[in-house]
This record gives C-alpha cells, structure tokens and sequence, in this order.
C-alpha cells in the first residue's frame, strides 16, 4: 500500500447518484429548511446511527490504545492520558482459556472467514460464562482454521476506529441485546423486541403465543427477497413513536434502490449492496416500503406522508443533505461490501465508507447539533472475553447457555408482553464496539456504563420524548448512553470538535478532501492500492 499517496478526488463511496440527484434540487430554494427536528431534551437536534456488521469488541480493541505499528502499516500512536479498557490483558493473550490464544491480524489479513454466529452457537462458545469455547463452536469458517475466531486487530488495521476513539467517546461496556444474528441485532435496534413475527420461516422460534426471530429471515414482501421470509405482526418500532410526534427520520441502505447492484471488496467476493434482513422496518407494514419506492424529492426525504414511507437508498441521504436537509433521526446501512462483514467485506472496506461518511456529514451545516453513534448488529462469533449480564432468560430447544434448553431456569426472568412469556429472546449477548462522535461527546473517553444495542432505541425516545415502547420492549430496561456526552463546558460541549481522516490509512487529515461525485470509485482496492 502506499501510505502517501494522495486521495483521489471522490465523493463517499456511497453516492452513485449525486449528480442527477443534485441536477433535480439545484432549482429547489431553501429545500428541507422546514425540516422537524422536534423539541429535544439535549442540544442534539439530529441523531445518526451508523449500523455496521459483525464484530466484537475484541476483535477490533483488544489491545487498545497500543498498537503493534508494523513496518508499513499505518502507525497509530496514543494520545496521553489515555484510559484504559476492559480488553486482552497479558494472561488472557498467553492463558487464554479456549484451546487457542489470541493473535493479531495484519492489514493483509483483512479479508477473514464469516465465523457462526447463530443463536444456539454463541450461546455455547459461551459455556456457562467460562467465554471458553469459542474455536469449538463458533470458530467454524468454511475453509478457515477454527482457531481464526480468536483474531484481532490493533490500531494498524482499524486506524480510523481507535482515532475516533481518541478524538470522540467509546464504551468498553456495551453488548447485543441478544444472542443471534443481523436481524436480531437490527430488530433490537429498533423495536427493543424480536418477538412477534409470524411463524411463516425456520429461523422464527413459534412458542405457544407466537414467534421469535433468532436468525436471518428475509421481510415478507420485499421485491429483493431470495428466500424464506416473516413479518412481525405484534409490536410497534420507533419509527411508529416518531411518526406520533412528527419527527422526521429515515433509515438509508447502500442499494435499496436497484436489488441487482453488486461491489467487490479487497477479499474479491462480490456481494449485492443491498441485503433485505438487514433492514429491520421492512419487517413492519406500517413502516416497510416494500416496492423501494423512490422519494418524491430530497426536500420530502424524512417526511411523512411521501411513498418511500421513511426507507431510502443512501444516494438519497445525500441528495437531501445537499439541499439542506438532515432528518432529525437518521439510520446509515453501508453496502455490503463496506459494511465490515467478515467473509464478503472487511475492516478497510468498511474504515473507507464510514470516514467518507463522517468527514462529508463534518463539513455540513448542520454538524453543530448533530451526534453519531457508530455500533453493530452482532459479534460473527469473533472472541470476547467478557461474560455479559443475562438480563432476560429463556427456555427453548434452541438455547444452551446455562445447560441443555436453557438461558437460565427462571421463568420469571423470561420477558413479557401483551399477550405472554416472550422465549426466544436470551440476553444480553456479546459484546461489541460503540462510539459516539460529535462535538458533545466526551472527548478521549472510555464510559463503563452497561449498554445494549436498545439504548440507542432509548436515546432517540428520551431525547425527542417520545415515551416507550412497551410490549416486552428492552427499551424500558436498557443502560443511558448519555454519560458519554458532555453539554456544558466552557465551549457549550464536550471538546471533541472535528475529526478529519483519510479513508484509506484511518490517520488524521489537516482538512477532510473537497469530494467530488464524479470521481467516483466502487472499492477500497481501486481508490487506495
């Protein structure tokens, strides 16, 4: 890799559309000036949660802040006074408890297997707490030794993200709301719940009074569907809550509007750019756009009452904040060859999407009240040597985490809702990344508190108050993310500022590129090498 070589003109990868999106806006005045941001409890007036894939937070901190700084690596060099985490210290790297020690993974080994990540199988690398059986049961790669599961990357390879956390806030303390995988993860996003989906797939638990999702059905109706597939026909999501009080939101994926669109990432598997079971509100007909209809204009991005129904391509993320327009709550799905998901994408694949992103979402008007949280749907099953609370049990053929059909022996501890026990549900899950980037955010600060992937659920309900959930949510239950924010200071904020990077080595950048839509290029590998 040549570290130096200067970054080509481009726009976010991202944007294939900006300039006929542009080309249809440039005529529209002051577009998007009405935009609702709501009446909010902090001086954050738009929220945006980047929702990446599969990663512990092991996998990419274990050795946070000391990076190896191999020759011809990027270097990464801590600032003072940087606090500690809860990671691999010298027993667990040289002890370590499974039948294989931990290791680092270099940048030429970015491109790694998809390790199993089910419901049943986390559950079991799990084994009673003992975080001891990971090659065993999740380490099972096609084609990949089962040891690679105990992998890691340092600040060499996932520069931007420990750079991030120098400059911004990260927990060491956050964990999956349950066990399982994408949609799991993005339902709990979401909704706080993955009960009430209707018995229609294998990967649907069907207890007496209904179904849990524990794996990956596609949503019933998609016109991007390829197999078997569910709606969930109880409960609400917050896209519902916010509907109730007019605030604007939306949530973008990389390809939703054209199903057939495919990139390459550096490990050369091509991969659609949109995935259906990673967009959780496709799965509720109140909030799904089945036929990915496109926005009226990027001045009605966000709105209600537009066709798209609040779910959009990312193009159209950009058209709209080129005209002025941010929603006040919005969700970022990478295309999946950047959405950092082992065995079809990779960590620098996915540095290069999320630093576009945030040096493009920094430069715009509105990053003075704006926050991002950047967090994951699930762990792949990569090693974490942290046993999480269980805050809800359940007793299912499919559970194994304290005994044969079981996640705990309490049916008291099983969560509830309307209509009875909600099994199926097992958590809190492993642990996994989550930083908060924005001029409030506590700068070089590491937060303790226990959060799951539903706090980010709670943060949008508390700052634009719009109560709960309920229903058997985790909303009611999750940790405050708040304690990463500061909002007074002699600045007004937390001290963070700005943060520019380069996309392709993660290190600071005096001034984020002028982007350019016609520079445009599809991969890490075709931009960077």
């Amino acid at each position: 890799m040549m570290l130096g070589r200067r970054l080509p003109a481009r726009l976010a990868v991202f944007v294939t559309t900006l300039v006929a999106a542009l080309a249809v806006t440039s005529g529209v005045p002051g577009a998007g000036a009405a935009e609702n941001a709501g009446n909010t409890a902090t001086p954050i007036k738009h929220l945006v949660v980047i929702f990446q894939e599969n990663v512990s937070f092991d996998h990419y901190f274990a050795t946070y802040p000391f990076a190896t700084d191999a020759a011809g690596e990027p270097r990464f060099t801590a600032k003072p006074g940087t606090p500690s985490i809860n990671g691999l210290n010298d027993g667990l790297l040289t002890r370590n408890p499974n039948s294989a020690a931990p290791f680092r993974l270099d940048r030429t080994q970015a491109h790694t297997c998809d390790m199993g990540h089910d419901y049943t199988q986390e559950q079991l690398a799990f084994d009673h707490g003992l975080m001891d059986r990971f090659p065993e049961t999740t380490g099972n790669g096609t084609g990949c030794a089962s040891s690679q599961v105990l992998g890691y990357y340092d600040g060499n390879t996932v520069t931007a993200f420990w750079n991030y956390a120098q400059t911004f806030a990260m927990s060491d303390n956050s964990y999956s709301t349950g066990f399982g995988p994408s949609t799991v993860g993005a339902l709990n996003l979401v909704a706080g719940n993955t009960f009430g989906a209707a018995c229609t797939s294998s990967e649907v638990y069907c207890g007496t009074n209904g179904g849990t999702v524990i794996a990956d059905p596609q949503p019933t109706g998609d016109k991007c569907d390829t197999r078997d597939n569910t709606t969930m026909t109880q409960g609400r999501n917050v896209g519902n809550l916010l509907n109730d009080k007019k605030v604007s939101w939306g949530f973008f994926q990389g390809g939703f509007a054209n199903c057939a669109q495919k990139h390459t990432a550096v490990g050369a598997t091509a991969k659609l750019d949109y995935i259906p079971h990673h967009q959780p509100f496709q799965y509720y007909a109140s909030t799904a756009n089945l036929n990915h209809t496109a926005p009226t204009s990027p001045a009605m991005v966000g709105k209600q009452g537009d066709a798209a129904n609040h779910q959009y391509d990312l193009a159209d993320f950009v058209s709209a904040l080129n005209v002025g327009n941010l929603p006040a709550v919005s969700f970022i799905k990478a295309p999946g060859y950047e959405d950092g998901h082992p065995g079809y994408s990779d960590p620098l694949d996915e540095q290069f999407f999320v630093v576009n992103f945030l040096n493009t979402l920094q430069k715009s008007r509105f990053w003075n009240d704006t926050a991002v949280v950047i967090a994951y749907d699930d762990t792949d099953g990569w090693y974490d040597h942290v046993m999480p609370p269980v805050l809800f049990q359940s007793q299912t053929p499919r559970d194994a985490l304290s005994g044969t059909a079981q996640c705990g022996s309490n049916l008291k501890d099983v969560p509830a809702g309307a209509s009875g026990p909600q099994q199926g549900r097992c958590g809190y899950g492993g642990r996994m990344p989550l930083l908060v980037i924005s001029r409030f955010a506590k700068s070089n600060f590491v937060d303790g508190t226990t959060t799951d992937q539903s706090s980010i659920l709670r943060l949008v309900e508390d700052n634009w108050q719009l109560g709960r959930i309920g229903n058997g949510s985790s909303d009611a239950a999750a940790g405050t993310l708040l304690n990463m924010f500061s909002f007074g200071g002699s600045s007004g904020d937390g001290g963070a500022g700005k943060l520019f990077l380069n996309p392709c080595t993660g290190q600071r950048a005096d001034t984020a590129p002028d982007l350019d839509p016609t520079g445009y290029t599809s991969t890490y590998s075709n931009t960077c090498l």
